[in-house]
């Protein structure tokens, strides 16, 4: 029997006789037996929201974090701009009205009585896919859309040649370029939305607002190796480059951050059971797990993408901060630690995740093969603080169908990456060496970029390397469930009927009774490792 024990309220230890396990299979969900001595973290139940979200943010506003209130920046004549978190974050998306829609009706306000009447709100996309004018309008409200929509409400674009400036570099070498708005205004409000630690802070402004000649400097393999947990900043060097890219921003551009953190009520109340020990479901639980495995196990994929995209989350705003990039962004990561920390003791030989339908980058859209390494490898694995939940050389079990499937209009270069490029190398070194150019100046990526709603073409080999740190960590992976034998093969990971299987695999590499860990998300947590 594993050696493992726990005095969080927030782990178990299994039994000979605990219930079979949930764990999220794509748009799906499967039901597993694990072996008594299994540790099973669990996240935090929701911290309970502010009771006036409005009341919050104003009050953030006019006492900020090493800064002057909001209000003595402010004076007619002047050009401000408020940059805004993509639909990449939370996940799902939370339920209406958004808090960067309650966020920007109080600055929208607080500007106007001040005589500010030159005001764009770009929408920060670094590389990601623009959004489209339903998901703004449902993010901003219709009232703000109506008014300022496409002029002063707008994707940013940063590929537009004309409108991204170089404004210097780094001591490292690293060159700060951001679209030209946000280069010639006397102010730069961001609005944020704080899912996990990892978002953010400098992050904000070092990644959401630039394009691929800075974020590469940053965004390559050697950076996310040396980042030791991106959910632990000062860990990170990925955060370490956004810092100081930011900054050298903050020389040429006055910063005022307006944070928000959320709790991890994902679930609505008649679903909350889905994050709580399996021990606690009651009879009609159970019941209706039985009825959502049925019903999903029988539709066919288009109606699970559809009815999974068209769920928002009941997520409550636990903390707003605002101000100096830093002290603001402290107390936020303070809020998110109380949150999303569940302490643990140790780390194990094997670590078990459900992989469930959603990634930052496929909202309305499709969990390709490389959003599912991206979402095992680098977002699950990098869940944790101080050290990783597997151990180094361990093995990481998944739950996921692999479907080979992606989205044209959305990721139309992970295609051709997926195809041309992984048949030859995994390697992410080799691969940005032979490649990575190409895709990023490929003309007909940039304009499906530009014009539609593409991921920019450089985008699949960030999430390649995104996942560099797991993979160069962990011994192998493997994949529970997979519908077909070549995405695995592919991906360089090996493959297990059932979840038995899987644990007869890891025994023949760890012995009899290895140190097994789940973790049972989403809600999403990350394991405070001791």
């Amino acid at each position: 029997m594993s050696r493992q024990s726990t005095t969080s309220p927030h782990v178990r230890i299994l039994e000979e006789d605990s219930p079979p396990r949930m764990l999220h299979y794509g748009e799906g969900f499967l039901r597993e037996p694990l072996p008594a001595g299994t540790r099973v973290l669990y996240p935090k139940p929701p911290m309970e929201p502010v009771d006036d979200r409005e009341a919050a943010i104003r009050y953030a506003i006019n006492h900020p974090e090493g800064d002057d209130p909001l209000y003595t920046q402010l004076e007619p004549g002047m050009k401000a701009t408020i940059a805004i978190d993509d639909i990449s974050v939370p996940l799902p998306p939370m339920k209406t009205p958004d808090v960067r829609q309650t966020i920007l009706e109080v600055l929208l306000e607080e500007l106007d009585k001040h005589g500010v009447e030159d005001v764009e709100m770009p929408i920060a996309l670094a590389l990601h896919r623009r959004m489209t004018e339903d998901e703004i309008e449902r993010m901003v409200g219709s009232d703000i859309f109506d008014k300022y929509y496409p002029d002063q409400l707008y994707n940013m674009d940063a590929e537009d040649d004309d409108n991204m400036v170089l404004l210097g570099e780094t001591d490292y070498g690293e060159e700060v370029e951001v679209i030209r708005r946000v280069a010639e205004s006397d102010l730069l409000i961001y609005v944020n939305v704080n899912f996990v630690p990892m978002n953010g802070g400098y992050k904000s402004i070092g990644t959401g607002l630039s394009g691929y000649r800075s974020i590469q400097h940053h965004h390559n393999p050697q950076t996310i190796r040396d980042s030791d947990s991106y959910m632990d900043p000062p860990e990170s060097a990925l955060y370490d480059a956004n810092e100081r890219m930011g900054e050298t921003l903050k020389d040429h551009v006055d910063v005022f951050h307006v944070e928000t953190a959320l709790n991890n009520k994902m679930f609505d109340d008649p679903l909350m059971f889905m994050a709580r020990p399996e021990e606690e479901w009651s009879s009609a639980d159970e019941m209706k797990f039985k009825s959502m495995k049925w019903a999903t196990d029988k539709a066919p994929e288009a109606a699970k993408h559809k009815a999974f995209h068209s769920i928002p989350a009941d997520y409550g705003v636990i903390g707003v901060s605002a101000g100096d990039t830093e002290p603001a962004h402290e107390k936020t990561l303070d809020q998110c630690w109380q949150q999303h920390a569940v302490e643990v003791d140790g780390q194990s030989d094997v670590v078990i995740y459900g992989i469930p339908y959603e990634s930052p980058y496929n909202v309305n859209s499709i969990l390709n093969p490389l959003l599912v390494r991206v979402m095992a490898l680098g977002y699950f694995f990098n869940m944790y603080r101080n050290k990783p939940l597997v151990k180094e050389d361990g093995t990481l079990i998944i739950t996921h169908p692999c479907h080979d499937e992606f989205h044209s209009e959305h990721h139309p270069s992970y295609i051709e990456f997926f195809n041309r490029c992984l048949p030859k190398t995994r390697d992410a070194g080799e691969l940005a060496h032979r490649w990575e150019e190409e895709f990023a100046n490929n003309p007909n990526y940039i304009e499906m970029y530009r014009r539609e709603n593409a991921y920019h073409g450089v985008h699949p080999f960030y999430m390649w390397y995104w996942a560099e740190n797991g993979a160069q960590h962990v011994g192998r992976v493997i994949v529970v469930g997979a519908q077909n034998d070549h995405v695995p093969e592919r991906l360089g990971w090996e493959s297990a009927d059932n979840m038995q299987q899987a644990l007869r695999m890891a025994r023949r590499e760890h012995g009899t009774d290895p140190d097994i860990s789940m973790m049972h998300h989403p809600p999403y947590m990350v394991a405070d490792v001791q």
